[in-house]
């Protein structure tokens, strides 16, 4: 039975969200279709492009992402406070990007008078506008219209190109965001499409490395790490983050025996885990149903906040 998506999205619990969206048919976000012959990687690019623009205009953070053939993964972060400090003229500019404006918020900016019922619904507007533009629902939604759009007219077809719903999962500690970004950043090495994360293209973690040697930036700006646990950025610094995903690529490949690199240690005890217990949080996120990752307390506070008794998750 699926459960609403507002019964699944609690700001006061966490504001770190893993998405994953899946393509319906035989279709191929990108990748090459063995049938035909056709080839889609180009398609990753638009997914890129299309993230960077709605990440400039939503209140919600990129931390993590992976473009594959069929599927996409994301790791956002919502910043609510963000828009809620956006003056309203700000905030109906950025909606332009996305949509045009009805003739009476063109007279709103345009600094035209108005009745009190026409400014009644100009604040209306702008307050539903503001909510919707730190939704991971709406970012999504704007998202995969797009791809499917432009997907289906390349193919010459009409219909779904998504699955009807993204799946979400709750990232409530610091341990789970980290070790999800991990399996997002090594999904391309685990299906066997790049050797190392520094080869795997279409993810945020050849990204990272490429912005960090690179005088020209990617248009799809990223959060950036930081080992002073700065609000505004990821709980670690990104030498720390790439030792713990090159370390967990090698564990988790079937034909190498991985180890704990003298490097590693510090970033595991300040996660409290120990070796075995990271690599099963991340393998976690391989199984299906798993709405919510974190502790225990966490998890029960988070169902108490969505409305449910408890929410479903495995020992690790």
């Amino acid at each position: 039975m699926t459960i609403a998506r507002l019964r699944q999205i609690s700001l006061e619990d966490t504001l770190y969200y893993h998405v994953v969206s899946r393509c319906v048919r035989r279709a191929f976000l990108c990748g090459e279709d063995s049938h035909s012959g056709q080839t889609y990687e180009h398609r990753r690019q638009w997914v890129v492009d299309k993230l960077g623009l709605l990440s400039q205009v939503f209140a919600i953070e990129i931390c993590a992402y992976a473009v594959m053939s069929n599927h996409y993964h994301l790791v956002l972060k919502v910043a609510p406070d963000k828009a809620k400090g956006w003056s309203d003229r700000e905030v109906a500019e950025r909606w332009a990007v996305l949509f045009q404006w009805p003739p009476l918020l063109r007279r709103w900016y345009q600094e035209e008078a108005l009745l009190v019922p026409e400014q009644a619904v100009v604040q209306s507007l702008i307050a539903q506008w503001r909510e919707r533009l730190y939704s991971i629902s709406w970012l999504v939604r704007l998202l995969n219209e797009s791809l499917a759009r432009q997907a289906n007219q390349e193919d010459g077809c009409k219909g779904h190109f998504w699955e009807g719903r993204f799946k979400s999962q709750a990232l409530l500690t610091e341990t789970a965001l980290l070790s999800c970004m991990t399996y997002v950043d090594l999904n391309p090495v685990r299906a066997g499409i790049a050797d190392m994360p520094e080869e795997s293209d279409y993810t945020s973690i050849k990204q990272r490395i490429e912005d960090s040697t690179a005088d020209a930036k990617s248009a799809l700006r990223l959060l950036p790490f930081s080992a002073k646990n700065e609000s505004e950025a990821l709980p670690c610094g990104f030498a720390d983050y790439l030792t713990l995903v090159d370390w967990t690529g090698r564990a988790i490949r079937a034909d190498k025996r991985g180890y704990i690199p003298a490097a590693l240690a510090p970033i595991m005890q300040r996660l409290g885990l120990d070796e075995s217990q990271w690599l099963r949080q991340v393998a976690l996120f391989r199984r299906r149903g798993i709405r919510v990752v974190g502790d225990q307390r966490c998890c029960q506070r988070y169902a108490e906040h969505c409305g449910q008794t408890r929410c479903y998750q495995p020992r690790l």
